[in-house]
């Protein structure tokens, strides 16, 4: 009963209208609370009774070591400026956004803030305020396209606090993170920002406002000039501060052995010892920018700031500090837009012509140009950055400077560094985000063509109503097109035929006396909306497709429905009619000698030498026979059997392996085949011909969402009936110090299995075995079973073994810094089907540390009661 009565109130837009006030609520808290420990930190820092000299940068060394240490211990999530992870999060990537996560990012940002880094805290408040929407989603329950709308309204109200600007705290999520304009998102997002921003203004003050009295601020046709300058210099020094912040990354990934509080505390302490010479280094983003809008400063104060701001933030953001660039960006800006200024005041008075500098703009009017134009050359959302400026200064003189500048910085950067920064800092993480629309839709641009299945039972218009019977009793279809002389020309249901048998008439009667003459048609390239229309609004259950009076293709309810649950459950990856078996085009048979089978798929002839060279290795080690394969994928549009194959380009693969057959002496087939879907066809080609083990090549690490490695290696992983080695090919192909990692089981054992072929591609190889400890949770085999472990392989492999304990919270950084520490080669690991699915959500072991590492991974997935043994 009380449900019936609070159901008019608990309606979807009722609870959404609750849920962003919440939000905004608590970002806006969350931002106060930010602004104001920053600022107490600063004036603790900058007063401190201590000397400058040892003051700034004892407190920027020891703030940036706890900054990270809080990060790493508990939420590596939070490093950086929080944007791309929220980006990620949107995309539907597996990145964490909880209340661990906002507390983190809140903590460190107030150590790393405090203690003087150069960096802002506008991007922590999106990632704080995403977290905080995303725990609500959690304890309210709601689908995964909702919560993704509540983390967008977190992330508006996150900046709009963080500025004050609403309407900027709405667009940038519109521009950047969501480009959804659905009205729920854009209520939702709206709602938030502006309860968070009068939140962040009651009890946070002004921020980064600027109160500008309007008479500052004036425009002239002598300062257009000058506005295009301003916005060019913006653009290609924008582009160069984008290029920076990589650079500084993978400057600071060659410091890995000092942990991430080592880079921050170091990158601090750098900072401290740059404000003790030079004292606009220590300044906080809102002096600074408050200092150069003003116009009080002399060009060479000016030019200094700017050199020394832009040359700390990257060092900041490198070190993976807590942080953003949205302010330094904001700093830099007006820095640049005074420069500029002093500029054009330069030339005027040079020439001495008319008009006299005073006729131009103030340094004002460009240094808020320039904000504009910086900020929108690094960011790449113009519009945000001319809404940000002029929410900043309520001054309605300033839009047409600020999109002289916005613009002309945004396609000048644009054209150098092509693409979103935020995309470019999270493909550097490997996760690769679909567009939008994908990603919203999967469906979104099929067509009847993708969906259709192409092969059509059909009956003849003149066939007797007996034979239609029989037809109908032998096929499990309930309905079948009607084609006359090659020509679709009705179409007949059972209800049709039931009819006509109810009436006794079915034995004087053909199909054409009662087909549904002139049925409803698509044509291939129908949308799917359009056949979604007509399926429902005429009530039909299939769809004939037809190019002219030409049957190519037929829909049925059943072909969408089945679509939709390959998508969901992520099995196949492209939409529409199944796959057909693959065709073989040709094949070369050795004698089966072999006490087993290695498939080795082959695509390209450039990393091909390598693959074979270490699967004859292992094959040799396990006395099996090589199975060679190139597929060779061709359109679903087409049967493989039908498929017109060059064999040209196959026949160099063919010559390598003939040749390492005649060299190795083992038996080696090869074959090649033609397939609508590679992995489909590997998995016929294991079945068919008895694989026990298959060799891939794996050369881009990915971390796209869903994903365990790549496409083709997933589908391996997942369905495949015997073992897969995966190799991930090093920089420098040697084989002489192996390491592996244990922790005892089969799984260790199948890989250390491979051993004795995989060692004689090395010169007195070595080899390191070790086994990694949680430090809090200490589950891990003890020395003396690691030693035992030891033995046994020294007493079958006759080569050197050493053993080690590593203690670690997280397994790949052990891995990878124990193999730097060891100048391994190659890195051998082992894990179960269900463990590297698991790794999914949990974190991709594996794909960690092929990205960390540039040597040679091979990994061994196993499968369940089957371990491999050496003979």
């Amino acid at each position: 009963m009380l449900q019936k009565r609070l159901e008019p109130f608990l309606s979807r837009k009722r609870v959404a209208i609750v849920e962003a006030c919440v939000i905004g609520l608590v970002s806006g808290l969350a931002a106060v609370l930010l602004k104001q420990g920053v600022e107490w930190l600063t004036l603790w820092r900058t007063s401190s009774t201590l000397p400058l000299w040892l003051a700034l940068p004892t407190i920027g060394l020891v703030g940036g070591w706890l900054s990270g240490v809080l990060v790493e211990r508990l939420a590596p999530e939070a490093s950086g400026s929080g944007i791309p992870q929220v980006k990620a999060a949107l995309g539907f990537a597996k990145i964490p956004l909880n209340l661990r996560v906002a507390l983190v990012k809140l903590g460190s940002t107030l150590l790393a803030l405090g203690s003087g880094l150069s960096l802002g805290r506008q991007g922590p408040t999106v990632q704080i305020g995403a977290a905080l929407a995303a725990q609500l989603s959690r304890w309210v329950p709601t689908s995964p396209e909702y919560r993704r709308q509540l983390i967008s309204a977190g992330a508006a109200a996150g900046l709009a606090a963080g500025f004050n600007a609403p309407i900027a705290g709405v667009l940038f999520v519109v521009e950047e993170l969501l480009q959804d304009f659905s009205d729920l998102t854009l209520g939702s997002a709206i709602l938030a920002s502006f309860i968070g921003a009068v939140v962040s203004r009651l009890l946070g003050g002004q921020g980064l406002n600027l109160v500008m009295d309007s008479r500052h601020i004036s425009l002239s046709l002598h300062d257009l000039p000058f506005l295009i300058i301003l916005g060019l210099a913006a653009g290609l020094l924008g582009a160069l501060f984008r290029q920076g912040i990589f650079g500084s990354l993978a400057f600071f990934r060659q410091f890995k052995r000092l942990g991430l509080p080592g880079r921050i505390g170091l990158a601090g302490l750098i900072t401290g010892l740059v404000g003790v010479f030079l004292p606009v280094a220590a300044v906080d983003n809102t002096g600074l920018q408050e200092f150069l809008v003003t116009g009080s400063a002399g060009w060479q104060l000016v030019a200094i700031a700017f050199v020394v701001k832009f040359l700390l933030t990257l060092l900041a953001y490198g070190s993976g500090a807590a942080g953003g660039i949205f302010a330094p960006s904001l700093v830099l800006g007006a820095a640049l837009g005074c420069l500029v200024s002093f500029l054009a005041q330069g030339v005027y008075t040079g020439f001495g012509a008319w008009p006299l500098p005073e006729a131009l703009a103030g340094p004002t009017t460009y240094a808020l140009t320039g904000m504009g134009a910086f900020f929108s050359a690094v960011t790449g959302v113009p519009i945000t950055a001319i809404v940000i400026v002029f929410e900043m200064t309520a001054n309605f003189n300033l839009v047409l400077p600020l999109m002289i500048g916005s613009g002309i910085a945004y396609l000048v950067s644009d054209r150098a560094n092509n693409g979103s920064i935020y995309k470019r800092l999270l493909a550097l993480q490997g996760i690769h985000l679909e567009p939008v629309a994908q990603a919203n839709n999967p469906w979104a641009g099929l067509t009847a063509a993708d969906l259709m299945q192409r092969r059509v039972e059909t009956l003849s218009s003149q066939m007797p109503l007996p034979e239609v019977v029989q037809a109908f009793s032998r096929s499990h279809h309930r309905g079948f097109p009607v084609l006359e002389a090659g020509r679709l020309v009705g179409i007949v249901t059972q209800s049709d035929l039931g009819a006509a048998t109810a009436q006794g008439l079915d034995q004087y009667l053909t199909l054409a006396d009662i087909m549904t003459t002139d049925p409803v048609t698509v044509a291939p390239d129908a949308t799917l909306p359009r056949v979604l229309h007509l399926l429902n609004r005429l009530k039909l259950s299939r769809l004939p497709v037809t190019e002219g009076n030409k049957l190519v293709g037929i829909i049925t309810r059943a072909d969408i429905i089945r679509a939709e649950s390959d998508q969901v459950s992520g099995e196949l990856q492209e939409l529409g009619p199944q796959a057909q078996p693959s065709y073989v085009v040709f094949q070369q048979r050795a004698p089966a000698t072999g006490q087993g089978r290695l498939l080795v798929p082959l695509a390209d002839p450039q990393t091909a030498p390598n693959l074979i060279k270490i699967a004859a290795a292992i094959a040799h080690g396990l006395h099996y026979e090589l199975e060679c394969v190139h597929i060779v994928a061709v359109p679903r549009s087409v049967a493989p059997a039908e498929a017109t194959i060059d064999l040209q380009g196959a026949e160099p693969l063919r010559q390598l392996v003939m040749s390492y057959a005649a060299h190795s002496g083992l038996s080696v087939h090869f074959q090649v085949r033609a397939a609508h879907e590679v992995g489909r066809a590997l998995l016929e080609i294991i079945r068919d011909r008895h694989i026990d083990l298959v060799l891939m090549g794996w050369h881009h690490p990915n971390l796209t969402p869903g994903r365990v490695i790549s496409g083709v290696v997933d589908t391996l992983i997942r369905q495949a009936p015997c073992q897969v080695v995966v190799v991930r090919p090093g920089r420098n192909l040697t084989f002489n110090h192996w390491l592996i990692p244990t922790a005892g089981g089969p799984n260790a054992q199948s890989a250390q299995a491979l051993l004795p072929g995989l060692l004689t591609l090395g010169h007195s190889p070595e080899i390191q075995l070790c086994t990694i400890c949680h430090p809090e949770k200490g589950e891990c085999l003890t020395p003396q079973h690691i030693s035992e472990m030891a033995d046994g392989l020294i007493e079958t492999l006759h080569r050197p073994v050493y053993t080690q304990v590593l203690t670690h919270p997280s397994v790949a950084e052990a891995i990878t810094d124990f193999a730097a520490l060891c100048h391994s080669d190659a890195i051998l690991l082992g894990a179960s089907r269900e463990n590297l699915l698991s790794q999914v959500i949990k974190g991709n072991v594996p794909l960690e540390i092929a990205q960390q590492t540039d040597i040679t991974v091979i990994l061994l997935r196993q499968v369940e009661d089957v371990v491999l043994e050496p003979p």
